[in-house]
């Protein structure tokens, strides 16, 4: 399954990391738990969110992830 990201914009944390749980599942961009994101946003492995659409809702930059994505060896 191919996995699409919009050209521009933001995309939650439930987009890049999966959900299995949601109805439908969501596949992962990044294949990694929810504690191995957060450590490498902190350690500077991961970029770092942005809390533009409100004070609870955390969100990443799509060209970020596009970035990661594009730099991640095979």
């Amino acid at each position: 399954m191919r996995i699409t990201l919009p050209e521009t914009g933001f995309v939650r944390l439930s987009t890049i990391i999966g959900d299995p749980k949601a109805d439908p599942p969501i596949p992962p961009i990044i294949p990694v738990s929810k504690s191995t994101w957060w450590a490498g946003v902190k350690s500077g492995r991961y970029p770092k969110p942005a809390k533009k659409l409100g004070p609870r809702i955390t969100v990443w930059k799509v060209s970020d992830i596009i970035a990661l994505i594009e730099d991640r060896p095979e």
